[in-house]
């Protein structure tokens, strides 16, 4: 049985162990106690730097912007809003101003009024080289409209996808127009297109202290 034994193959194994330490021992010499330290702890590495002391400030401010804070640094805008003598004479004003008010917006101006001439040319002045101009200034002057000054973060752009298509036959299901105008010569409602027409037309249809400068009791939980 002594014959058998594996001792024949001991040689073989001896010296596959010594070149594995000789190959251990030669990468080993060449490491500093630094990179030997960091080499044997690099599986303990975590896959990410999030709660690392050691993290480039590059990564450090890249982790701990929220992007949910980004609405809060936007700038507040303001809007003019519309109802026009249709909207008036079919009592859609409630309807519209709830739009605005379930949306979250601040109404700043309300008022019914009776449009002279003078403003109504003024307001649309960028349209008065088109045919169709004098009918318009007759329409807006045809009866009261309600003026109203809407705030809030995004209020133009978001009140002009409330409003909808100026052709009411264009304007989606949902949308003010969409709902409830069939003639782009009677689209019940008119919203400013641009922050600065936003701040113009408050401007020019609301004068001074008719506008209301008031906190909403629901600001913190619409805005961060």
């Amino acid at each position: 049985m002594e014959g058998l034994t594996i001792g024949g193959a001991t040689p073989c194994v001896s010296s596959s162990l010594r070149r594995i330490s000789s190959k251990t021992t030669n990468f080993a010499s060449r490491l500093t106690p630094k990179a030997v330290k960091k080499h044997s702890l690099a599986a303990f590495q975590p896959a990410f730097h999030l709660f690392s002391t050691n993290v480039p400030k590059r990564h450090i401010k890249a982790r701990i912007f929220l992007p949910h804070l980004v609405a809060s640094m936007e700038e507040v805008e303001q809007t003019y809003i519309m109802i026009k003598p249709d909207g008036v004479q079919r009592g859609l004003v409630g309807e519209i101003i709830s739009r605005f008010e379930k949306k979250g917006f601040k109404l700043t101006g309300l008022k019914l009024f009776q449009c002279p001439k003078e403003l109504a040319e003024e307001h649309y002045k960028d349209l008065q080289s088109k045919p169709f101009f004098p009918k318009l200034i007759d329409y807006i002057t045809s009866g009261p409209v309600v003026c109203m000054g809407w705030e809030g973060v995004g209020v133009v752009a978001s009140a002009r996808k409330l409003i909808g298509a100026t052709n009411p036959l264009n304007a989606e299901p949902g949308t003010i127009r969409g709902d409830l105008a069939v003639q782009t010569g009677r689209n019940v409602v008119h919203g400013s297109d641009s922050p600065d027409n936003g701040k113009h037309e408050i401007g020019l249809w609301f004068k001074e202290g008719e506008l209301c400068a008031w906190t909403a009791i629901q600001e913190p939980w619409l805005v961060e």
